[in-house]
Parts: structure tokens; C-alpha cells; sequence
């Protein structure tokens, strides 16, 4: 099927992977492409299968998912990582998002609702259960003012609602009726105006400032 989420597993665990395999090749739009036990050798097949979206661990022996994320950035990967871990400390939240996760779900997520939460990434979405977005959000309130947005210009404005409802650059040229290479733009401008790294912090700070809710 030309419209199947091909998806990687990056655990240390090899029962988690096997009852995730299990459960996501009975989905008819989702198909497990790969495996993979530790961050680099997630890091490999990633590069190798070019997955949609991954499933990745955090804590895991060797290069964990954090350095993993990390690696992947830097590398060009286009796949969406979505965090499935058991770890619910904001030490471990906050790196991960930071490094790049599109979502974050625990291990004992519903398994209906795990499969929404890949399909959500995939689409473009921003996915997170409420206390890591509290978790992070706090962390944002805590090292910054909350007048930056005052800065923003009404289109710019335009273009964070839109950020926040987790359309990507086309999708909003498509709405806004701009070219895409303008909409580039002012998301480089708000990053820099809020002193964000990507559209995942973008996207918090506009839920938690009221703008596109």
C-alpha cells in the first residue's frame, strides 16, 4: 500500500519489541520494517530502511535514545521519532523533545492508542501525553518571559497557530496563500523571536500562550 506507515523499533528489550511486532502488524495501514536493540544501531537501520516514523526507547545500554535523536538530526533523517518509554522524569523528558522527538507516550499506553499516536507523528503532529507537556511547558515558563510573543507580527502569528495544529510549511503556504519559501521565513523568525530550536517547542509555546487553541 502506497499510503503504509513503515515503522522501526529501537528497544533494548527484546519482549517490548516482539509485543509491539505483534500488535502493529495486525494494523492495516502500519508495517514494522526493521528492529533494532541500542541508539546505533537504530542510528544504522534508520539509514538503511528510511522509516516514516520510529519507535525509540530512552535508556538503553550503549548509545541511548537521547544521542540517538541526536545523531539523527544531524544526519538529515526524515523520520519521525515517537519516545515509548517508561521513564516519566522531566530529566528525561525534556533532553528527549529537545533532541528532537515529535511525540512521547509511556510503555503502558493503550495498544489502540499507540497506533493513533503513530499515525499522529506521521502526519505531522506534535504528540504528547498532558504531563510531559506540563513537564516541558514549566520548564520553558521557568527560563523565560511570557511578553516575547508581543513581537510577533499578525501573519507570524498566522503562521504559529498553524504550527501548532501541526501542519508543515506546505500545508500552510497551501492555507495562508503564501509561497513556501516565505513560510520558511517566518518560521525562522519566530524561532529566533522566541529563542525556540524547532516547530516541536513552537508548537508548546503557542498551546501554552493561548494562540491556536
Amino acid at each position: 500500500m502506497a499510503d503504509t506507515i513503515r515503522v522501526l523499533l529501537v528497544d533494548d528489550h527484546q519482549v517490548v519489541r516482539r509485543g509491539l511486532r505483534t500488535f502493529l502488524e495486525v494494523q492495516p495501514d502500519i508495517e514494522v520494517v526493521g528492529e533494532a536493540g541500542d541508539g546505533d544501531e537504530g542510528v544504522l537501520r534508520a539509514q538503511e530502511l528510511s522509516p516514516d516514523v520510529i519507535l525509540m526507547d530512552v535508556k538503553m545500554p550503549g548509545t541511548d535514545g537521547i544521542a540517538a535523536l541526536r545523531r539523527l538530526r544531524e544526519e538529515g533523517s526524515k523520520a519521525r521519532v515517537l519516545v515509548v518509554t517508561s521513564f516519566t522524569e522531566q530529566r528525561t523528558v525534556v533532553p528527549a523533545l529537545r533532541a528532537g522527538a515529535a511525540g512521547y507516550v509511556y510503555k503502558d499506553v493503550d495498544p489502540d492508542a499507540l497506533a493513533g499516536a503513530i499515525r499522529s507523528v506521521h502526519a505531522g503532529h506534535v504528540l504528547l501525553q498532558p504531563e510531559v507537556a506540563d513537564a516541558l511547558l514549566s520548564q520553558e515558563e521557568a527560563g523565560s518571559g511570557t511578553g516575547r510573543g508581543t513581537t510577533l507580527t499578525e501573519r507570524e502569528r498566522e503562521v504559529l497557530t498553524l504550527i501548532a495544529d501541526g501542519r508543515s510549511n506546505r500545508e500552510i503556504a497551501r492555507a495562508l496563500v503564501l509561497s513556501e519559501k516565505t513560510v520558511k521565513t517566518h518560521v525562522s523568525n519566530i524561532l529566533m523571536k522566541l529563542d525556540l530550536s524547532d516547530r516541536t517547542q513552537a508548537a508548546l509555546w503557542a498551546v501554552r500562550h493561548g494562540i491556536g487553541i
